[in-house]
């Protein structure tokens, strides 16, 4: 995993007349796509060796534990076993598929980690893409491996099973926000105060950016041709993550099909939320929640969200442009 680091010098900035403080930066590629750790005011006995080592070894963690890509993790050792016996998992992938089955029975299946099989028929997963829309014969026959009633786990043995042996457990819309939580915790425990964790878009913040101030955040305009903010946030000492239908998709016979699909029908949602953006303390969770709530559309995904006490900000296309969407605690986070 290779590393590149980036040292703003506080006195040569002074000279120029900027006053912000130093920033130490780091990025590299992972998980199958990219990372960048902002670190403000490091400490000048920062052990960067060690510091880079402590974060190598958290992201190789989560990739071991959650990647569809590579046959040796320890979930596609879990969908590869050819039995509903129980099964023993470490700790760790207990953890996160008992948490991730939360997230499925909290949006009645909008989140679903047995999605998997759709995922890949319609091209978004490690089969490859596809060049048309599978037929409703082939989406039926999916479906008949989907549900995450059918998986099940019990963490105080650390054992976990699926009721049909066909299940494919899916943690992507999970393992970058977890990601981001284990190398934030690798950054708690070096005593860093002060810093951005990004990884393929999901964010931890915490304390001050180099202005002494909150962390600006971007929330990206819905476009499939540019990448511009349509809005930005400061927060601190919490996580944001943002689920789109614009970014991943693929068009066939004039028909956009998003890599946003709904469980609960087999195919890409279409409706007109464009994006979802939640804030929580728990990446992870943003993460997943945010994939759940753009599935759940422009009104059910608001009206879960209230009921939740989610902090979501919704992009709903509308005739005359974008509109707004944003629950209470969002509101709430923003102004504090």
């Amino acid at each position: 995993m290779a590393f590149r680091f980036l040292l703003l010098l506080l006195p040569a900035l002074a000279a120029c007349g900027d006053q912000r403080l130093p920033q130490l930066e780091l990025g590299g590629s992972a998980l199958g796509t990219t990372f960048r750790i902002a670190i403000v005011e490091p400490a000048e006995d920062l052990d960067t060796a060690s510091l880079e080592t402590g974060i190598t070894d958290a992201l190789a963690r989560v990739d071991k534990l959650a990647s569809t890509w590579r046959s040796d993790s320890e979930l596609s050792r879990f969908n590869a076993a050819n039995s509903t016996d129980w099964v023993e998992v470490s700790a760790d992938f207990c953890g996160a598929l008992a948490d991730a089955l939360q997230i499925s029975r909290d949006t009645s299946g909008a989140f679903d980690v047995t999605v998997g099989p759709l995922v890949n028929l319609w091209g978004f997963g490690p089969d490859g893409p596809v060049v048309e829309p599978p037929s409703d014969s082939d989406i039926e026959r999916a479906l008949q491996r989907v549900g995450f009633e059918k998986v099940h786990t019990d963490c105080e043995r650390s054992i976990a099973r699926k009721d049909d042996a066909a299940v494919y457990v899916d943690l992507s819309g999970w393992a970058k926000g977890l990601a981001v939580d284990v190398v934030a915790t690798v950054l708690d425990d070096s005593q860093i105060d002060n810093y951005l964790v990004e990884i393929g878009g999901e964010l931890r913040v915490s304390g001050h950016n180099s202005e002494r101030r909150k962390w600006s955040v971007a929330i990206e305009a819905p476009s499939t041709s540019q990448r511009v903010p349509h809005a930005i946030v400061r927060v601190t000492d919490t996580s944001v993550a943002t689920s789109g239908d614009y970014r991943n998709y693929f068009a066939h016979e004039n028909q956009r099909y998003s890599h946003t699909i709904d469980p609960r029908t087999g195919r890409p949602v279409t409706h007109d939320l464009a994006a979802v953006t939640v804030i929580h303390a728990v990446n992870a969770y943003a993460d997943a929640m945010a994939t759940a709530l753009l599935v759940l559309g422009p009104e059910n995904g608001p009206s879960l969200a209230m009921d939740l006490g989610i902090a979501a900000y919704f992009l709903v296309r509308r005739p005359g442009g974008i509109e707004e969407i944003v629950t209470p605690q969002f509101d709430q986070l923003i102004a504090s």
